[in-house]
């Protein structure tokens, strides 16, 4: 079959490779829609796993099941279904102690183009197909559900981290796709003031579509400077990090108020260490709690998602902005996610 590939730390191409085979827990997928992601360019050009070589990329899929294996119940050959980027296994011991995320190791439920070969290809492997593939339900467009795979969960899981409650005063820090999903899922679960640091224009449009009450542009000033002046220098309940690098942390702390809380879901791609302001944190006594994690796969995740498109609570069809008709286009796709050009939010390539 077919790949689209990171050849090695820099270097992307196609290459030919044997279609997978299916254990009897598990399920091969053809794709019918893929979206190409930040994290496949931190991958590739930060090498921020190390170094892949001819490792098929991608990890946001939904797909036509061609194959199960024989222990499978509750899927079948013809079924159309969302795949999450993250596909744990859930007989693991870290599963059972509420980590999915992390069976087998740190990240390791993350296997798409990380311990395995990922979705861009002809057809794709995945594990534990009862526990980790979700049919597509009835009035859910498939182009729209592979939103469903990795930005919805992911921008909902920082919220998550940061324990949004019922009037909060929110920042989301970053508002690319993720972060305007983060958006939409704290404005969900009750924020009042709602934050959105951001500049590119579209972002800053289905932000405040979203929910966003203020834009922080930080081309315009100091985000710190200007939130404090916006909250009458008293900062924020909480903090979602959906975007920026290791120095973000800086302003996280120095926004939120003692006793708050921050979520972070952003993939740190380089640097070794991450700052925390002494002095803002209360030499470490503020109360100022840092979370990170990476998003929860699985089936129930994403049908419970999936009926929040069905019920109209959200729509992250407004994330697409880029349409291509044929897997030739995979390339193309993630270029764009690299360079990020002004009115771009996320590229979906249809097969």
């Amino acid at each position: 079959m077919k790949g689209f590939a990171m050849l090695k730390i820099g270097q992307i191409g196609w290459i030919e490779k044997e279609r997978p085979t299916c254990g009897v827990m598990d399920a091969i997928v053809k794709p019918i829609a893929v979206s190409p992601c930040s994290s496949d360019v931190h991958t590739v050009w930060a090498g921020a796993l190390g170094d892949r070589h001819n490792m098929i990329l991608g990890h946001e899929a939904v797909g036509e099941v061609v194959e199960v294996g024989s222990l499978v119940k509750d899927f079948k050959v013809g079924d159309k279904v969302v795949v999450p980027a993250i596909t744990p296994d859930w007989n693991s011991l870290e599963a059972q102690r509420g980590y999915s995320m992390h069976s087998g190791g740190m990240l390791a439920g993350w296997k798409f183009s990380n311990f395995k070969d990922g979705v861009f290809a002809e057809y794709f492997h995945v594990n534990d197909a009862d526990g980790n593939l979700a049919l597509i339900p009835e009035g859910v467009d498939p182009i729209e559900a592979v939103m469903l795979c990795d930005m919805v969960p992911t921008g909902f899981h920082g919220v998550e981290l940061a324990d949004v409650q019922f009037g909060d005063s929110v920042c989301v820090i970053g508002i690319g796709p993720v972060g305007l999903m983060a958006v939409a899922g704290a404005a969900l679960r009750g924020a009042s003031k709602l934050f959105a640091v951001g500049s590119r224009p579209k972002c800053v449009e289905i932000a405040k579509e979203f929910g966003a009450t203020d834009i922080i542009n930080y081309r315009e000033g100091d985000i710190v400077e200007q939130i404090m002046e916006k909250t009458q220098g008293k900062g924020v309940d909480k903090v979602v990090i959906a975007g920026g690098n290791s120095d973000t942390f800086v302003q996280a702390v120095k926004i939120v108020k003692p006793g708050g809380r921050i979520g972070n879901v952003n993939y740190l791609g380089s640097g070794d260490f991450i700052q925390i302001p002494r002095v803002e944190w209360g030499n470490g006594m503020a109360h100022k709690t840092i979370v990170g994690g990476l998003m929860p796969g699985g089936r129930l995740r994403m049908e419970k998602l999936a009926s929040l498109i069905q019920t109209n609570r959200i729509s992250p069809k407004k994330l697409i902005t880029h349409k291509f008709n044929g897997m030739e286009h995979i390339e193309e796709g993630l270029l764009l996610m690299k360079d990020k050009p002004k009115d771009l939010i996320k590229p979906v390539v249809i097969f």
